[in-house]
């Protein structure tokens, strides 16, 4: 799962983000797509170069407009839905553009028919957006995180600080605002509408891939957005144990009963024979629930077994990552469990069911088939 977490340690732009993107991987020739792809090439033109801010050199995007229009909120929408490009990148620009559309209209007490949202309604937001939007789907990205969010207080040019736009453009997106000494706009509109528009304001754990810096247009040291490209790993999460003992049940029963509560979401189940009182043997059912699954498996535990309770604890999981890879041998291709931590692949192991095919296909003993394929699976993903 590619993610994408920005530190907006000093505020977060359209331009910053654009920035921070490229200077982490991302195809320079898909921003070059997005002023296409809206049929802005007359309006703006897009330079991008390294820069410096203090000790953070990074890249730096200019979206310069020539002879501005300044389009209402209908206008910009429609050069967005007829603009060729993916669904998937136009989807997010339109809800950017409602949410700044919504949040004007609150600020101004007039329908978006007749908003102009004057420097947000400028080809270079178009492309801000559009091309901040393609390079995630370039990237493959599948979830935006965000930092907290520094908070100027105080007023500049007669606005208020935080910019009202910017504030309610994140309403009830469960952004952080920080306090800040720092006495002018650190989080533009159009910055807080990309965020607002999928960024889930937490830190994610990650294995880094890549970092990126976008340099701001203030010549400030440490004017910049981050942007940390990486993979999610999944370490410590909190589940349920759900436990009982059984001593009156027969054993032909509880397999089926082990089936069917991995079928209604448990995330494990196991069985553990156990003396009981008075001498009797018997058995633990222990199930591993997510926290939200846990009544429900309860439920099913009490209905479709002889126990007449269970026992409920939370507690935290660490675990690895995990991804199928297929293996091609001499044996054919067999599917392949890869266990990573910290994105590096560390065991891998061959499927069953595939090592069983392969194994009545060939006539080859099912041992020396497990042997052939996890030896070529630890050499293909360079496991020593």
């Amino acid at each position: 799962m590619t993610i994408v977490y920005f530190d907006c340690f000093a505020g977060i732009s359209g331009d910053m983000t654009l920035g921070a993107l490229l200077d982490s991987g991302a195809d320079r020739a898909l921003l070059d797509a997005a002023v296409e792809a809206l049929r802005l090439g007359d309006e703006v033109s897009v330079e991008v170069r390294h820069e410096t801010r203090g000790h953070v050199g990074g890249t730096r995007v200019l979206v310069q407009t020539e002879d501005r229009v300044e389009r209402t909120v209908p206008a910009l929408r429609a050069v967005v839905e007829e603009a060729d490009a993916p669904e998937q990148v136009k989807r997010p620009v339109i809800d950017a553009i409602n949410r700044l559309s919504r949040a004007e209209s609150r600020l101004h007490g007039l329908p978006e028919d007749e908003l102009h949202l004057h420097e947000l309604g400028g080809a270079d937001t178009l492309v801000d957006l559009m091309g901040v939007f393609w390079l995630l789907h370039g990237m493959d990205v599948d979830q935006v995180y965000a930092s907290p969010l520094p908070a100027p207080r105080g007023r500049t040019d007669r606005m208020p600080l935080p910019p009202p736009a910017s504030v309610r453009v994140l309403e009830g997106t469960g952004a952080v605002f920080e306090a800040t000494e720092e006495g002018r706009e650190l989080v533009t509109p159009t910055g807080a509408a990309i965020l607002a528009a999928g960024a889930r304001f937490e830190r994610p754990a990650m294995a880094l891939r890549s970092v990126g810096y976008g340099i701001g247009a203030r010549e400030s040291p440490g004017n910049a957005l981050a942007a940390w490209v990486g993979d999610r790993v999944e370490t410590n999460t909190g589940v349920t144990l759900i436990e009982t003992n059984l001593d009156d049940m027969a054993p032909n029963l509880i397999a089926p009963l082990c089936e069917d509560l991995m079928t209604a979401g448990a995330l494990d189940v196991s069985v553990t024979p156990t003396l009981m009182k008075k001498g009797r043997p018997g058995h633990l059912i222990s199930v591993l629930s997510p926290p939200d699954l846990a009544g429900r498996l309860a439920d099913h535990l009490l209905r479709h077994s002889t126990t007449l309770g269970v026992r409920v604890t939370s507690a935290q999981r660490l675990t690895a990552q995990r991804r199928i890879v297929e293996v091609q041998t001499h044996l054919g291709v067999a599917r392949v469990k890869v266990k990573e931590f910290g994105g590096k692949p560390v065991e891998a192991s061959p499927e069953y069911e595939d090592c069983r095919r392969i194994s009545l296909e060939t006539g080859m003993d099912l041992r020396e088939v497990i042997r052939v394929i996890t030896e070529a699976a630890r050499t293909e993903l360079g496991i020593t």
